[in-house]
Parts: structure tokens; sequence; C-alpha cells
């Protein structure tokens, strides 16, 4: 009742009355009120304001809006989910803590189609998603992270570390006087530590972006040094569009990937792990 009943009030808000709604469901328009009746009686308050006009969200509406579209979007999720696993395939749910693995995930899904044969798969790119916490709770099936949550029983497979390297948008060299501005993209304690070695922070004026491909779309259109990914520069060292800073240690990100080893999974979720090892030459 309740999800019918959430695609109900979506509809709504999309058409702008209950009549236009009730034509796109294909349903009646007692229908489509006795759903939002009910919807209305069990969060005790109105959902629409009907006027002149028409029909538009009340103000209970406008904050309940965003939930029912979440709402729709795990119960797609979910017995999408549901109707593969009848069907005898596996949909696994990758993710990754930083967005210097968003290409990885990419590739590794590449390989399995071609190697392994085709696996549905759901890629996640929601950085702000605690990863660890995420397989925990079956949200994801194999997170990519650098570090590794204490005190869960998740099984963490090393990887091939991420080698960083400190470019420019011109030669520089660490140590001279006049360094530019640093795009600092905030990778975690063990990146924070390496890097007060190499530029300690009374040393740098520096700008926070989290996002790798941004902070290097930054560094070319601005100017300025920031460490990168080797294998994501690389293309523009060759062309002579970015600059190893002269003197400038890598940094190395440990990188692993979490699951679960109760995973109904573990097999599909074992060839990722090959794979990942595979693509990253490792």
């Amino acid at each position: 009742m309740q999800v019918s009943a959430f695609k109900t009030f979506l509809a709504i808000e999309a058409a702008g009355s209950f009549h236009a709604a009730a034509r796109a469901l294909n349903v009646t328009q007692t229908t489509v009120s006795a759903r939002i009746k009910a919807l209305e009686a069990a969060l005790g308050t109105p959902l629409f304001e009907r006027g002149p006009g028409g029909t538009r969200l009340s103000m209970a509406g406008r904050q309940f809006l965003p939930y029912a579209e979440q709402m729709m979007r795990t119960w797609e999720f979910v017995s999408g989910d549901l109707k593969a696993s009848l069907a005898g395939q596996v949909p696994l749910r990758l993710g990754a803590q930083l967005s210097v693995w968003d290409p990885l995930l990419v590739d590794v899904a590449v390989w399995l189609e071609e190697v392994q044969g085709t696996v549905p798969f759901t890629l996640n790119y929601d950085h702000t998603m605690n990863m660890g916490e995420a397989v925990v709770r079956r949200l994801l099936d194999v997170a990519i992270v650098n570090e590794v949550p204490p005190g869960t029983r998740l099984t963490a497979q090393e990887l091939p570390p991420e080698r960083l390297v400190l470019v420019a948008n011109r030669p520089l060299r660490l140590g001279q006087d006049g360094l530019p501005l640093f795009i600092n993209l905030e990778f975690g304690a063990e990146y924070d530590a390496q890097l007060h070695d190499v530029l300690p922070a009374r040393r740098r004026q520096h700008i926070v972006l989290g996002n790798a491909l941004m902070g290097l779309r930054y560094l070319q259109g601005r100017g300025g040094m920031g460490y990168f990914p080797a294998c994501m520069v690389a293309e523009a060292l060759a062309a002579g569009a970015l600059h190893l800073v002269q003197g400038a240690p890598e940094i190395h990100l440990s990188c692993r990937a979490l699951y679960l080893p109760d995973n109904p999974a573990l097999e599909h979720i074992r060839q990722v792990v090959r794979g990942l090892h595979e693509v990253r030459g490792g």
C-alpha cells in the first residue's frame, strides 16, 4: 500500500492535479484520493493544498517530497535486485571511498564482462557515504577504500597502492620561493601525514577540492600544483600540459577491497577482487 501511495504522491506533484495523476497511473480518481488520504493519516498532516489554480504541495508535502523520491528509488533498487536474483543473476553493488578510484570501478566492470562474462553492476560514486558502514549494512557488496574502519567483521583485501605525484602547470622545484597555490584533495590521515613531510602547512597556501577530476580541471584552468594519481596525469605530462615538481617525492595511498565474508555473492566478490588486481597490474 505504501509503495503505491508514494508513487501516487509523486504523480500528483508531477501532474499538478489528482485527476491528471489518476489518468497517468491508469486508476480512478477515487483510488488516488484514497491513497493520499491514507498517507496523510499515517503522517498526520496534509500533503497538498487545493485551490482554483490547481493542486500544489503543502509545506509538509514539500518536506516529504525528497523522502518519497528516495523511497521509490530504494524500492526500485531492491525490487530490481530480487528479480535479478530470481533470474539466476547476481547484481553486485560496488562503491569507492575516494574519487581517485571511480575509473577503477569502471575498469573492473569492463574486465569482468570481458573475462568472466556479463555481470550486472551498480557502481556507486557517492563519496560522502561511509563505505565501511555501507558494506556492513549490505548497501554495498564491495567498497574500494584506503582506510579500514576499526571494530568491524569486514574482510580487507590488500590491493596495489595508489601512486600520487606532485604536478604543476609550469616547471617548479620543491623548496623554491613563491610556490603556487596547492590544490589539496584531502585523501585522509595517511595522505595528510605524508603531505606534511613534503609541504608543511605553514609553507603552503591551499584550496580544498575533494574530487580528483575536479581538482585536476581546476589546476589546468587556474594554475597551481597538487598531488594526483600518476595514471590520471600521465597523458597531460606526456603532452607537456603539466610538469612534475622537481624534488617532490611520491605519495602512496593504501588501497583495499572491503566485503563481508558471509555475503551470499562471495564467489562473485572474489572475481571482483581478482579483477581489481588484474586491472591495477598487481
